[in-house]
Parts: structure tokens; C-alpha cells; sequence
């Protein structure tokens, strides 16, 4: 029955491949609107555009490198994703190795030379067994990388070198000026604003890293030009109300300005709008989502252990 419905519907608000899927049955649409996507927006898609000017440089003595710094849950991630996945890795034309363009790790919460290099393999998928010395993981992973030819290495969450003493940190600074000048690749770190605190402590590499900020949302037309991209691209049968400032003060306000947090209410406000039959997100739609802000969530939590 809904299906045969849903035939006479006007979908022009929405993009063609949301079309489809918003005829589609609920329960799958739900499915669909829980999955993660990408939303463009123009500090996205200029942050992208800089990553594949750096990945095409020639190799020089002191390569530019690149800090990727925003709030939590503002979308770093997702950007460095999605240009991952226009460099996946591939086997080379002999098929005797794996080449892996750009390699993304992961800094460790707990800071230390040795946990560096072996989260470094492990994203090659070389983990290490036993216990090794560090001039041996150094070796293995300056090997394997040049093996495989990576062209560029992201480290995520490089605020977590900060969480190392003095001495720690310094160390690992010169880790990545060590790198930077080893392998002559591009080198992004990316992080909160406290990576960029972290590298700036350091003349030399202040110089090789530019920053790339992504701030926090504001009441304004970038705003709008995110909010219709959602409009557009969540499946719902009827135009959303996304278009008026009104109810995006209201979207501001409530998830404090970043885009996970932005992507988290209207996704829980979209399944909301197909349950109900609603099927567009408006004021009275809002209202009933069950949706706290990280602030809230941090209150309650507080309250809880108390």
C-alpha cells in the first residue's frame, strides 16, 4: 500500500538518488537515513582540494604538511575519508605488492615511540607480535611504507600527543620531523585545536604544518547551504522546513555548532518524520526528537554519578 501511495508523490526536493530511496519502504528508508553519508559544504570540499594539491607535489628536501584542526565531531574525519577513498589501495601491476597511497593511522591515547610505530603497522595491516625495540619497529615501518609506496601519512587525533609529559612530547616532535624528512612525503596531522598548540611549540615544524581550521557552525549563509544539502538528500516524502532561519537557529543552538552534531539530530529528526507519518522535519517534528546536546549529555551524566 505504501508503495503503490508513494507513486503519485511530488519527490522534486529532493536528489535523484534520494528519490529513490524515498520510495522505499519505511522501515528500509530508516535503514538508509541511519547510514553515514557524505554532506558537501565549501570548507569540505576546499580542505579536499588542498589535500590532492599536496598529494601531487614532487618530493622535495622539506615537504609541506598539512594540520587539519576543528572541534570534536566537526567532520575532520569524515573529509579525510572521504579522500582515502579516492585513494584506495591497490595491488601494482606485477602482482607482488600492495601499493597504499595514503596512509591513515591513528595516534595512540597513550603516547609512546614504540605504541606510534605499532599502530603505524597495524594500519598496514602488519601487526606486530612480541615485544620489540623501537630502532627494530622504526626499521619495519620505514620498510613496509616505502614497500608499498605510501605518498602521504594522516595521523588522526594528534591532540593525544599532549597527553604525554614534556620530555614525550618533544620526542615525539622530532619523530615527525624525522619522518617529514625521511620519507619526503606529505604528512597530515589532523586534530583539535590542541594539535596545533602541540606543533607550534616547535619552530621548525610550525613552518612545514598549515593549518586548515574548521570552526564551529554559525547563523549564517554556509549554514543555510548545509542545511539544504541535508534537505535535499534525506528521504523524506515532503519538503522539510530546513530552509527557514527560524528553525536553523534552533538546529544551531541546539547541537552547539558542529556538523556531527548537526547530522545527529536531523538524522534522529528524519526517522522521527517517518514514523509519524509526518515525513518532512519541521518545529513540531523537532520537538519530539529524543536528542541531547553534547552539554546535556555531560549534565546528565554528572547528575548520574553523583
Amino acid at each position: 500500500m505504501e508503495e503503490i501511495m508513494s507513486e503519485n508523490l511530488d519527490l522534486s526536493h529532493l536528489s535523484p538518488h534520494a528519490q529513490i530511496t524515498a520510495m522505499l519502504p519505511a522501515h528500509e528508508r530508516i535503514k538508509r537515513v541511519r547510514a553515514e553519508r557524505w554532506i558537501g559544504y565549501s570548507a569540505a570540499n576546499e580542505a579536499l582540494v588542498s589535500l590532492e594539491e599536496l598529494i601531487t607535489w614532487p618530493e622535495r628536501v622539506r615537504m609541506q604538511n598539512m594540520l587539519l584542526i576543528g572541534p570534536t565531531n566537526n567532520g575532520k574525519s569524515m573529509i579525510i575519508e572521504k579522500f582515502r577513498r579516492g585513494h584506495l589501495p591497490y595491488i601494482s601491476e606485477d602482482g607482488s605488492k600492495e601499493v597504499i597511497p595514503i596512509l591513515v593511522m591513528q595516534m595512540p591515547s597513550d603516547p609512546s615511540v614504540a605504541r606510534f610505530y605499532t599502530m603505524l603497522l597495524y594500519a598496514m595491516n602488519a601487526p606486530v607480535t612480541g615485544r620489540r625495540k623501537v630502532q627494530d619497529l622504526e626499521i619495519l615501518a620505514l620498510r613496509l611504507m616505502k614497500e608499498t609506496k605510501v605518498r602521504m601519512l594522516v595521523i588522526d587525533e594528534l591532540h593525544n600527543v599532549l597527553a604525554g609529559s614534556a620530555p614525550i612530547r618533544n620526542e615525539f616532535l622530532n619523530l615527525l620531523r624525522f619522518l617529514g624528512n625521511t620519507l619526503r612525503i606529505p604528512i597530515i596531522g589532523v586534530g583539535t585545536e590542541d594539535a596545533y598548540r602541540a606543533i607550534r611549540s616547535d619552530d621548525q615544524l610550525e613552518n612545514r604544518f598549515k593549518p586548515f581550521i574548521l570552526p564551529r557552525w554559525k547563523d549564517d549563509d554556509e549554514l543555510m547551504s548545509l542545511l539544504a544539502s541535508f534537505r535535499i538528500s534525506i528521504p523524506l516524502r515532503r519538503l522539510s522546513d530546513l530552509h527557514s532561519r527560524e528553525i536553523a537557529r534552533y538546529i544551531l543552538a541546539r547541537t552547539e555548532g558542529t556538523i556531527g552534531e548537526i547530522a545527529a539530530l536531523l538524522t534522529y529528526a528524519a526517522i522521527v518524520a517517518i514514523e509519524t507519518g509526518e515525513e518532512a522535519i519541521n518545529n513540531k517534528i523537532l520537538a519530539m526528537t529524543d536528542y541531547d546536546s553534547p552539554t546535556e549529555r555531560r549534565r546528565k551524566f554528572e547528575r548520574e554519578i553523583i
